[in-house]
């Protein structure tokens, strides 16, 4: 059975249509998806999971264990990249150590919308404040991470930096605000009036999810080229941290709640890595921290791996203890 999900998994179109992607850039094809119309995409993405959380959470009643999950939420954010940056400084640069610190702590957006899409294959369905704690998740280890280098960066004073501005910019990312807006937007929306959008909400989006995923292959297999240039420990790292977090969290999250999709959902987060925010926040307040190695390993490692072999690993845990 469980070797079945696997196989299930690794035959998603979604999946099929990321590892497509691969193979145009290793083939050297002209495929690609226009910069406008992938951008397009990943609103639309980030605009329908919001939407449809806002009505789910409109359905639900507020509880102790809805605030002790979004303080659990918080809290693997911001520790996550307090023990991976000490990790990282033993090989890399303080700069490069707290950026990827900051990504693994920090969550993705389409590896959320993903499994979001894995739960639907099982017959599950997201309960609509797991994704107002996604979104509280994205900010806490990016502060982290720019706190970290900070304080161990003792180059240049210069480069210290203004935390006040970095809270800002976390708050106001474009990814954050466009799921928290439609969270909200969906929570107070009128029910029958939400029902005329329902079809571009739910029916369209598993068809633009596999598109988004093919753009999502095309560019690891760019990045992928020149990241090995950088020796293998931040392979190695891409691939286990990812799975202790996510399996880690798996287990964990039954002290604050019994239900196995939001346990999956929580192990998926802890799992992934920003490749959206982190990137952004970073090239403003750490230009010294190198985009050629943060931003292949969370997204031409991590993603591919959480989507293959992540997920189903997650849902086993989840299911059995």
């Amino acid at each position: 059975m469980d070797f079945n999900l696997l196989i299930e998994n690794l035959t998603n179109p979604a999946l099929l249509f990321f590892v497509l992607g691969v193979i145009a850039v290793y083939l050297k094809s002209d495929l690609e998806i226009p910069p406008n119309s992938s951008k397009f995409i990943s609103l639309y993405l980030l605009f329908s999971i919001g939407f449809k959380g806002g009505q789910e959470l409109s359905h639900e009643t507020f509880s102790s264990e809805i605030a002790w999950s979004m303080l659990f939420g918080i809290s693997i954010s911001a520790l996550i990249p307090l023990y991976t940056f000490f990790i990282l400084k033993r090989r890399l640069n303080v700069f490069d150590a707290g950026a990827i610190a900051a990504a693994y702590g920090s969550v993705s957006a389409v590896t959320f919308v993903t499994a979001v899409s894995y739960l639907e294959s099982q017959q599950l369905s997201l309960h609509g404040h797991m994704v107002a704690i996604m979104a509280l998740m994205e900010s806490p280890a990016i502060i982290i991470g720019l706190v970290l280098i900070s304080i161990f960066n003792k180059e240049d004073i210069a480069t210290r930096i203004k935390i006040p501005s970095v809270i800002k910019h976390s708050l106001t990312n474009g990814s954050v605000l466009l799921i928290l807006g439609s969270l909200f937007i969906g929570f107070i929306a009128n029910a029958k009036q939400a029902e005329g959008i329902k079809p571009f909400t739910n029916d369209l989006f598993k068809g633009f999810l596999a598109i988004f995923l093919l753009d999502m292959g095309i560019t690891s297999g760019r990045k992928l080229k020149a990241f090995f240039s950088f020796g293998i420990f931040p392979f190695v790292f891409a691939v286990i941290i990812p799975l202790v977090n996510g399996c880690v969290i798996a287990m964990l999250s039954s002290i604050v709640t019994e239900d196995i999709t939001n346990r999956f959902i929580f192990a998926v987060l802890a799992a992934s890595a920003s490749y959206i925010a982190v990137p952004a926040a970073m090239k403003i307040t750490v230009p010294k921290a190198n985009p050629g190695l943060y931003l292949p390993m969370a997204l031409a490692v991590t993603f591919p791996l959480n989507i293959t072999v992540g997920m189903p690993l997650y849902f086993l845990i989840v299911k059995h203890f």
